[in-house]
């Protein structure tokens, strides 16, 4: 037997298994989590106990508003144990509640739907960088992108905002907003018509 092998079985012997846990990503109500579906069934495929997890979510949230959704990673462990990292709420929530708006805009780039300041924006980067995937990220670097997910949702950034007259501006939007559903419904019943 050469040396070479004599080694390669030592290292064999040494190398102890990985065990890559699974790893479950999905977004839960904060305070909300249920055993029915989508939740339950996700967890219960990988064997983990349902009501024992969404105790343990409800009890880990309980301090944030019931309902805001949070991005949530379930890494499940060969024993059916597991571990959970909670991100802060999604980036677009964020910047929808700031500009106090329900949904983004229909056509950005061609419609604004919202307008939140530089401060606003500053502030949800602070919130956002204790995230896992920003830690890397500086402010700046967090808030230029930021920009770019708010343009993407049709939300304006500015330096500073009035609030006249951006009250003023959310309802001439209410206005738009319902013109648009009133199409988006017409189109639906004329498809259905045409498929009928």
């Amino acid at each position: 037997m050469s040396k070479a092998t004599k080694v390669l079985k030592s290292i064999n012997k040494k190398v102890e298994k990985v065990a890559h846990g699974n790893k479950i990503k999905t977004f839960i109500p904060a305070g909300m989590a249920a055993a029915g579906p989508p939740l339950g069934p996700m967890l219960g495929q990988h064997g983990l106990n349902i009501a024992a997890f969404c105790k343990d979510f409800n009890e880990k949230t309980k301090s944030l508003i019931e309902g805001v959704p949070l991005p949530t990673r379930i890494y499940v462990n060969p024993d059916r144990s597991y571990s959970m990292v909670i991100h802060k709420p999604p980036t677009t929530f964020l910047l929808k509640q700031a500009a106090g708006i329900q949904r983004a805009a229909m056509q950005p780039g061609k419609e604004v739907c919202g307008k939140i300041t530089l401060k606003h924006l500053y502030e949800i980067a602070k919130i956002k960088s204790e995230d896992p995937p920003m830690e890397c990220l500086t402010l700046e670097e967090i808030c230029k992108k930021f920009i770019g997910i708010a343009h993407s949702c049709g939300i304006e950034v500015v330096e500073s905002l009035d609030p006249k007259e951006y009250q003023d501006f959310l309802e001439q939007r209410k206005e738009i907003v319902a013109q648009q559903r009133k199409e988006l419904q017409e189109k639906r019943e004329a498809k259905m018509l045409r498929t009928g």
